[in-house]
């Protein structure tokens, strides 16, 4: 079985995380052949999947554990919070898990910034993906971070390949 590696990202909202991770996941697929699987943190619980008035949403409004399983795409429906190794175990078959946000996951980290740093996250990132809206020389940034080209998606698939954690 090849190994199954994963990397988190983060950032604030409209930092271009999601923008990024369709890219990157694109590529992985498109032109590395990768298989890609994602994982999407929603602190403010604002996703909505399930429409009231559905029988996805009336199954899922029981409680139960439901999966709506369709010719075209398969969908988990859960109203218990998982933890992270419980919700890599959903997955059958992935080479590279992308993750966005859950910052205290021990992940190799991706850290997506315009405009403005947030030295708070320092500490929780490897690496660091900004734009030309970013002069680095303005903020004391740790040696130990790599900075990547928000818009270069392979300078951040190449990083991927070399630091993703196995899962």
């Amino acid at each position: 079985m090849n190994k199954r590696q994963a990397v988190a990202f983060t950032g604030p909202s409209n930092s271009g995380k999601t923008t990024l991770i369709l890219k990157v996941a694109r590529k992985l697929i498109n032109e590395y052949d990768k298989e890609v699987a994602i994982i999407k943190h929603d602190p403010g619980d604002k996703a909505r999947f399930d429409v009231v008035g559905k029988d996805s949403y009336k199954f899922s409004d029981t409680g139960a554990e439901v999966i709506v399983t369709s010719p075209n795409r398969t969908t988990y429906f859960s109203k218990k919070n998982k933890d992270i190794d419980e919700i890599i175990r959903l997955f059958d078959k992935f080479d590279i898990l992308l993750v966005e946000g859950l910052k205290n996951l021990p992940l190799p980290r991706i850290s997506v910034f315009r405009n403005a740093l947030d030295s708070d996250y320092f500490p929780y990132m490897n690496a660091l993906a900004i734009d030309h809206s970013i002069t680095l020389s303005e903020y004391n940034i740790p040696n130990s971070i790599d900075i990547l080209d928000l818009n270069n998606p392979d300078d951040v698939i190449v990083w991927i390949l070399k630091n993703a954690k196995e899962v």
